[in-house]
């Protein structure tokens, strides 16, 4: 049985202050000397980012589409395992689930709507929905996570144009869904005190508790660009400061006691944690190397900031060594390395610096010519290739990539066409794509995946596997064995199959 103190915090629609909300509740609560573990809904990458500086704890997402419904409170107990409180941070609109057409995580670019506003600028959702995602339209939304995890949800409601009329928002939302009570809210943008109370007293007889008003904050900023907000790790020092000056504006504004007791009035949530030596264990899989592991290089830095803790936890527990290293500034792969993981990011931004660092892109060329497996999702696809925006990359792909007006966002059912080090030929896992490059030809000769749709995408070559495709391993634990053998195949010289 897991007794963790939990928080869902929700908000009407995108835009209305849930990231700043959160992160300065994980802030002020571990500013009061509590351990904070921060979660995510959705696929978001960049939000979590600042949740690990807010609670100097690995970020944690939770996502019924990509791991499964069932995962959602193991991953959770997991996650929190440690923590006295946890903060869920949602994701869109409290209600709005897989079935909606338009998802942005992390923040918007300014002056552009957190639904992405043009929809010829827009991949729509895909897949093939399951009969459970079919029935129910919010698969997948914030206030289905909240019913998974028994956790209370408080409304985040944005109050910089708003009247008496908040009140008539804020009963809606609490009386949609009575599987989905709504305990509280925290006003923000809160103009002066006169606001202030003209919106308490319109909420007063509405039975809802107010846990906090924020006023606006001009001294905060946590800017955009074209994918949302900038990650943390692009400008860490600016960032931390934010989230403790957050921190200290939360816990002026909210009543954080209230917030607590509310937490620590969710029921015990049982069942076990999940763990990623028993999620390895399933019938058909690799078995761990013997011996020492092989070492896995993973890329990280300002430039490939997008990935899941529980990867790293997978390939350990695989038999793996995890070494990351940061493609910006390093110039030589982490000594003994026989595998590589180069995740998602935004290397668009740093081309010439990845570019200019001719050293390490050489040493890369060379380990994929060598066979050692190589995983890439997204900026790893951009960096494996010939250029991107016409300067040189690794070369290992014959690949260009340069950034388009177009954003490409969506959960994807995919199937494996190509063995791979990741999957066999048949296998069906599910990702989602978010990036606005494209890559000609957008899939080689030997395909990664087919979508439902019957769009080909990635590339298969020697022992490398590069996408678009975000997965979470959680979610497809075989890939982490997989590749995991393959990389001890390729240290001790035996050849790679990537059929295993």
């Amino acid at each position: 049985m897991v007794a963790i103190a939990r928080l869902v915090i929700a908000a009407p629609a995108s835009g209305c202050g849930k990231t700043t909300v959160a992160c300065g509740l994980m802030a002020a609560m571990r500013g009061r000397g509590l351990a904070v573990s921060g979660h995510k809904v959705g696929p978001d990458y960049i939000d979590p980012g600042y949740h690990a500086l807010a609670t100097g704890r690995p970020p944690r997402n939770l996502d019924p589409f990509l791991c499964g419904e069932d995962l959602i409170a193991p991953m959770f107990r997991h996650g929190s395992a440690g923590a006295q409180v946890a903060v869920i941070e949602g994701v869109m609109g409290l209600f709005d689930g897989v079935a909606s057409e338009t998802w942005a995580p992390g923040g918007r670019p300014p002056g552009t709507p957190r639904s992405w506003g043009d929809p010829s600028h827009q991949t729509p959702l895909g897949g093939d929905p399951s009969p459970r995602e079919d029935t129910d339209p919010n698969f997948g939304s914030t206030a289905h996570v909240a019913r998974l995890l028994g956790a209370p949800v408080v409304l985040v409601v944005d109050a910089a144009r708003a009247g008496r009329s908040v009140a008539a928002l804020v009963t809606g939302f609490a009386a949609f869904d009575p599987r989905t009570p709504v305990h509280g809210v925290i006003l923000n943008r809160v103009a002066s005190d006169r606001h202030e109370r003209l919106l308490r007293e319109a909420l007063a007889a509405s039975g809802i508790a107010v846990y906090g008003a924020i006023r606006r904050t001009d001294g905060i900023v946590t800017p955009s660009r074209h994918l949302g907000l900038i990650p943390a790790a692009e400008r860490a020092a600016v960032a931390g400061q934010a989230i403790s000056r957050l921190g200290e504006l939360t816990a002026a504004s909210c009543d954080l006691d209230a917030l607590l007791a509310l937490a620590r009035s969710a029921a015990d949530l049982p069942g076990p944690a999940w763990e990623p030596a028993v999620a390895l264990a399933v019938p058909g899989d690799v078995p761990a190397p013997a011996g020492p592991g092989p070492l896995v290089a993973v890329a990280g830095g300002a430039a490939f900031t997008f990935g899941y803790t529980e990867q790293g936890e997978l390939l350990e527990a695989a038999g793996s060594r995890v070494a990351w290293f940061d493609p910006l500034h390093d110039e030589s792969l982490p000594e003994g390395t026989s595998g590589l993981i180069l995740g998602g990011g935004f290397p668009e931004m740093h081309a010439a610096e990845l570019s200019a660092n001719e050293r390490l892109r050489g040493q890369v060329a060379a380990l994929a010519r060598r066979g050692a497996p190589v995983a890439a999702e997204c900026a790893g696809l951009l960096y494996l290739g010939r250029t991107l925006d016409g300067l040189p990359m690794c070369g290992v792909l014959d690949v260009h990539a340069t950034m388009t007006p177009k954003l490409t966002l969506g959960y994807r059912n995919a199937t494996a066409i190509t063995d791979s080090v990741l999957a066999r030929t048949g296998e069906r896992v599910r990702g989602h794509e978010f990036h606005r490059t494209a890559i000609a030809p957008p899939s080689g000769a030997r395909a990664a995946w087919r979508f439902s749709s019957g769009e080909l995408e990635g590339h298969v070559a020697g022992a490398g596997v590069a996408s678009y495709l975000h997965t979470h391993w959680a979610g497809h634990p075989a890939a982490a064995s997989r590749f995991a053998a393959a990389c001890a195949a390729a240290r001790s010289g035996s050849a790679v199959d990537p059929a295993r």
